[in-house]
């Protein structure tokens, strides 16, 4: 990973109140026990992936660090908090110099990860790393859950165009992380302006039906768009009879028209006789864009069909059934002291249902068989095997409060590319089944 920086520096407001109240009144006890400056290690990790996925995404590293770069507390939310009475005044003042001083290392942003993988690991004082709670599972349970929805519909996709257009049906903030993390996942391009602009993803645009329905014609409608975008525009062509639109849009854009969209209908069966219209009109280059509430099963589904590529909106920003990956972020280490010579020692919540966890401050390599395809995921505590020292997975981030890891947004869409690939076939069938890989403890 290098320190290149992709993308406007759009101004970030304060992330410290993107947090739950119980993590400022657990820094009060604990400062008022003389425990906050305990050496602590905690770790985000999941202990199942969702329904259905046999692999995990990690997507929002780089909002991860934008997130922790500017978790501070200005005076007007000293002032909110002292009003509310949320905590006390030692409190207070110790909040107003906060600043995370620590190290975070991490699964590189693209990579997969699977049940127990240690996805983030924070160390410093108990205070300064338990604040960071929240605003890092919000962060990485949003992406990972987008980005892995995207990688099953890229695979599903088979090389053809993706779009993301999923702004309408989600708040307007996650819209634009939603973007992001599609396009980490395999997307290719965004109709969100505000994704385009921050994180400089391709965007692209169509028309839509009201567009078609403001002229007296849909011939007007066309001509239009053609007259102000160009031949090579993309036209919507479902808005009244399909095969009519089709000779239309031909007849005004000529053989050069860019493509044409289908959103309603069997798309299988339209997007044929759309191909076919299409070819005998002469616009053998005239692409096809299908449309409307596609998931990764429908477009797997159109994979015989004659389609350039697919819009996907509601079913990627919603995770695709599965909007969060129930990751957690849990104490794992910490010592008896702030003193950097103290013995961590693990330490683990016991329960006797699915809420365990193992202690300990972790790696995780990634165990290849004989033809380089992974077949296990190994996390341990002790010391690293020596035939996987090469293969370990987390990265550092952050090096004393500082980021040392920012990369282009291009570098995490090519590394899941990569990742991917490196896993068993089986990874991208659409049947469900468990984990594609193991996860081995050490």
């Amino acid at each position: 990973m290098n320190s290149a920086d992709l993308g406007r520096r759009v101004g970030v407001p304060s992330t410290a109140l993107f947090t739950d109240q119980y993590e400022l009144t657990m820094v009060q006890a604990a400062l008022k026990a003389g425990t906050a400056d305990r050496r602590s290690v905690f770790e985000a990790f999941t202990r199942r992936l969702p329904e259905g996925r046999r692999y995990g995404v990690v997507a929002g590293t780089g909002r991860v660090l934008d997130a922790v770069e500017n978790f501070h507390f200005d005076d007007e939310m000293i002032g909110f908090l002292r009003q509310q009475r949320v905590v006390d005044e030692p409190t207070l003042e110790w909040l107003a110099g906060y600043r995370f001083s620590g190290d975070i290392w991490g699964y590189p942003e693209g990579e997969v990860y699977f049940p127990g993988s240690p996805i983030l690991r924070v160390e410093g004082s108990f205070a300064e790393c338990v604040l960071l709670e929240t605003v890092i599972l919000s962060i990485l349970n949003h992406d990972s859950a987008i980005a892995a929805a995207a990688s099953r519909m890229s695979a599903a996709a088979g090389g053809r165009g993706l779009i993301e257009m999923g702004a309408r049906r989600t708040h307007e903030l996650s819209a634009v992380a939603s973007a992001r993390a599609a396009y980490v996942g395999g997307f290719d391009t965004t109709s969100d302006l505000a994704a385009g602009f921050r994180y400089g993803i391709p965007t692209v645009g169509t028309s839509a039906h009201a567009f078609t329905l403001l002229h007296d014609s849909e011939r007007d409608a066309f001509q239009a768009q053609v007259d102000s975008l160009g031949r090579n525009t993309t036209l919507l062509v479902d808005t009244y009879d399909v095969t009519e639109a089709v000779r239309t849009a031909v007849e005004i854009a000529g053989p050069e028209l860019g493509a044409v969209r289908i959103d309603s209908g069997d798309l299988l069966l339209v997007a044929h006789r759309v191909r076919q219209q299409l070819d005998e009109l002469g616009a053998t280059g005239t692409k096809i864009v299908v449309t409307s509430d596609l998931d990764e099963y429908a477009i797997a589904s159109l994979a015989a069909a004659p389609v350039d590529a697919y819009g996907v909106g509601t079913q990627l920003v919603t995770g695709s059934g599965q909007p969060t990956c129930s990751m957690v972020y849990k104490l794992v280490a910490r010592a008896a002291s702030a003193d950097p010579g103290e013995t961590m020692r693990p330490v683990a919540k016991k329960s006797l249902g699915a809420k365990s966890s193992v202690g300990g401050r972790k790696w995780a390599a990634r165990r290849l068989d004989e033809h380089g395809v992974a077949e296990a995921e190994v996390v341990g505590t002790g010391p690293v095997p020596e035939e996987l020292a090469g293969r370990q997975l987390l990265v550092e981030l952050v090096r004393g409060g500082e980021v040392v890891a920012r990369e282009p947004l291009e570098a995490a869409r090519e590394r899941h590319v990569a990742a991917r690939k490196g896993l068993p076939m089986s990874a991208i069938q659409l049947s469900r089944g468990e984990p594609v890989i193991p996860t081995e403890y050490m």
